[in-house]
């Protein structure tokens, strides 16, 4: 990666997640408006470079990753050293200090960078992601508006126009509602007419089968291994519905403005939900706050049943036309409540 040439650079570190990233688009938005003479460099997982370019917010991705959440190096930064660095990545020192060993002209961070500094706004641990980094870069004279959070539309064909998109998959388990719920929605839905396709990420091949196995939804409408970012995007862009868990896919939805049913159990759509459209439906028990990042699902995930997925989902979608008999066996509400 090199900057664009012949103009200043802003490097701004976000080294985390697809949901992540479209969650600071507002910030990034704010900052590519303040800046529009210099280029622009994000720095994430390689894997999202194609997911950043289409924010259209920045000029270039700098590769940078590290195991888990942890705050990657940044010593491979080509050239010389940025005008401005931005961290967006967190509250802590790590990439704080992670910015500052490039020597940019200026830091903005939430952690104080020490005697003398600036101090930098106040952390609030209750407030929403998208809020939180426009609040952050509005304390620094950088406008920055939460609700501009849509992407360009995509210039990729869908692989499934009009179709209602089940993903059973997230990062971490905790986040992971039971697929036999997921296959409770999606053969509920085939029962009304509607098309649906269960997506998955890399790894989740076996999630996406097991919710087939439970829906009835035929092999071609099951994919699997992980869709590139722009037939990803194009799916979710021109789908009907998303039906998902509190992880990437979900956000992407939020960003094109598709209909959507978001199941959340750690952490509260207070915090990381839908904006506040009549089109999203977020689903949460209140309860303790848990660990996003978990190995065993969170328990108030447990509590939203399969029958309550699918009354937010008719509620969201239109009616199907009757074209000849009923598709499959039908299901019993009763039998919904897993």
């Amino acid at each position: 990666m090199t900057p664009p040439p012949d103009r200043p650079g802003v490097l701004v570190l976000r080294a985390l997640g697809l949901g992540d990233l479209l969650a600071g688009v507002p910030a990034l938005r704010g900052i590519r408006r303040a800046f529009p003479a210099h280029g622009v460099v994000l720095a994430l997982p390689p894997a999202l470079t194609d997911a950043a370019l289409a924010t259209g917010t920045v000029d270039a991705v700098l590769p940078a990753e590290a195991p888990g959440r942890a705050v990657p190096v940044l010593t491979h930064w080509p050239g010389p050293p940025p005008d401005l660095a931005i961290d967006l990545h967190g509250n802590g020192p790590e990439s704080r200090d992670a910015l500052a060993a490039l020597h940019p002209r200026y830091l903005l961070a939430h952690a104080h960078r020490g005697p003398g500094s600036r101090p930098p706004p106040a952390w609030r641990a209750d407030e929403h992601e998208r809020a939180r980094w426009c609040r952050f870069l509005s304390a620094y004279g950088i406008p920055a508006d939460p609700a501009d959070l849509r992407l360009p539309p995509p210039d990729d064909p869908s692989p499934a126009a009009g179709a209602v998109v089940v993903h059973p998959g997230a990062d971490a388990v905790a986040r992971r509602w039971p697929p036999e719920r997921f296959g409770a929605v999606a053969r509920r839905l085939r029962d009304r007419g509607h098309r649906v396709v269960v997506t998955g990420g890399p790894g989740e091949d076996r999630l996406v089968q097991d919710v087939a196995d439970s829906s009835g939804v035929p092999a071609g409408d099951l994919l699997t291994g992980g869709l590139p970012f722009g037939a990803l995007s194009a799916l979710v862009a021109h789908a009907a519905l998303v039906v998902s868990g509190d992880t990437g896919i979900a956000h992407l939805a939020f960003a094109h403005g598709t209909p959507s049913v978001t199941l959340f159990g750690p952490v509260p759509p207070t915090l990381w939900g839908p904006p506040a459209l009549p089109r999203h439906r977020a689903l949460w028990r209140p309860g303790p706050p848990g660990d996003p990042h978990g190995t065993v699902t969170d328990p108030g995930l447990l509590r939203i049943g399969a029958e309550e997925a699918v009354l937010a989902a008719l509620a969201l979608l239109p009616p199907v036309p009757p074209t000849g008999p009923p598709r499959g066996d039908g299901v019993d509400a009763g039998a919904l409540h897993l």
